[in-house]
């Protein structure tokens, strides 16, 4: 399901771009052959298999740009949003590859896709220096897919405003955070590409890149130079995805030649535990994104007993779904809004692998509202396998209904 390897005079015309790419990975992406696990998925009858094997090579493309631009990461390339927190060339680009791919498999339609990003920053004057980095970027790896293809910083600037827009409950709608858990991607931890596709306002498909991520276990992500040589690794990068109704899977982000069976998508699951108390349970990487405390009183309550594993971006959606862990809560501030794309491609993947998330009031998320959420009164999101999930909410209602109690009397 990849673009093939670019030809001779593709790699001729693009040799300018290895200085930007590691030598492991200067090298496109073989085609696996498919394995009894692949031909399995194949065989199924996908209602969105077009879809979905345009936004993986998307959500692949992107990832290799990222870890490009991770790499080389230099202070000029780092700007900051509004909210404080950081914003990199590999936002734009990642964000207008995938716009490329996904308006490239059907460019008689105007492609509609709510997304982190626009251009009003880049089409400054003073942000050109950063658009013609990014579109040198953006064409070192697209040539993967189109040899003859170079785009113009003018282009580049429609792909990326392709983002703007509003979603809704009916039609198609792409769902896109090129780069989640941006704090992540600059601190040289764990980040992700997350694409996800809404068909009348349920998500129906969902793709996440993690570059960073190990096949294996992982431990809490400490980040720094262990990092930094992950990205460039040809042993790690996992591809995780779903199709509605036809279950989830994952598979290595960069597939390996000469190792068919490894690189074919394997089913994968929650796993449901019997003793609450053995859970590992994930949450954001930094308090001020979700709230430790209430996280940690969550857990008292069901008597988990091991550390939580914090790290950033949706990340933490794979896992669960690949059973590494059992719990991902997220209670950031009442006043927060969650976006919609820092959700949609985990909750189907979830969900798919037969785990459920919600709000923390126990109602499922609704994608169908626009580019917001709404968690209900205790603004929080948990996701974890049917059994634990029934006791998550239940200790929310105790919880976190406790910590709104004490700040309405201290209210008033």
């Amino acid at each position: 399901m990849r673009a093939q390897a670019p030809s001779r005079q593709g790699l001729a015309a693009g040799a300018q771009r290895a200085s930007f790419w590691p030598a492991q990975r200067a090298r496109a992406c073989a085609r696996p052959r498919l394995s009894a696990t692949a031909i399995e998925v194949a065989a199924q009858p996908l209602q969105y298999e077009k879809e979905l094997t345009s936004a993986k090579e998307a959500v692949r493309l992107a990832s290799r740009l990222c870890t490009v631009v991770q790499r080389q990461l230099s202070l000029e390339e780092k700007a900051d949003k509004k909210d404080a927190s950081p914003v990199t060339v590999a936002d734009y680009g990642a964000q207008a590859v995938v716009a490329w791919v996904l308006q490239r498999a059907d460019p008689s339609l105007r492609l509609s896709m709510v997304a982190e990003e626009d251009s009003a920053e880049l089409a400054t004057p003073g942000g050109r220096p950063m658009l013609e980095r990014i579109t040198q970027l953006i064409n070192s790896v697209i040539t993967e897919a189109d040899p003859a293809a170079k785009l113009t910083p003018e282009e580049v600037l429609k792909l990326i405003d392709l983002g703007n827009s509003q979603g809704g409950p009916s039609g198609r709608h792409w769902v896109l955070d090129p780069i989640d858990g941006t704090r992540g991607f600059v601190g040289m931890r764990q980040y992700a590409v997350c694409l996800g596709m809404l068909q009348q306002g349920e998500v129906v498909l969902g793709v996440l890149g993690c570059p960073n991520l190990p096949q294996g276990d992982v431990e809490d992500d400490a980040g720094g130079a262990g990092a930094a040589s992950r990205s460039g690794d040809e042993d790690v990068g996992a591809l995780f995805w779903a199709h509605r109704g036809a279950g989830a899977y994952a598979e290595p982000l960069c597939p390996q030649q000469g190792d068919p069976a490894g690189s074919a998508p394997q089913r994968i699951h929650v796993v449901d535990l019997a003793d609450s108390s053995q859970a590992r349970f994930m949450e954001s990487m930094e308090s001020r994104h979700s709230s430790h405390g209430t996280a940690s009183a969550m857990a008292k309550e069901l008597g988990i007993v091991r550390p939580s594993l914090r790290m950033d971006s949706q990340v933490k959606y794979g896992l669960l779904s690949r059973g590494v862990a059992s719990i991902f809560m997220r209670f950031p501030p009442r006043t927060y809004k969650e976006k919609i794309w820092d959700h949609a491609a985990g909750f189907v993947i979830v969900e798919e692998a037969g785990g459920k998330v919600t709000d923390a009031g126990g109602v499922r998320l609704d994608f169908s509202k626009g580019r917001f959420l709404d968690l209900g009164p205790f603004n929080g999101i948990i996701a974890a396998p049917p059994k634990l999930h029934a006791q998550l909410v239940a200790a929310a209602a105790r919880v976190v209904g406790s910590e709104a109690d004490t700040r309405a009397e201290k209210m008033y």
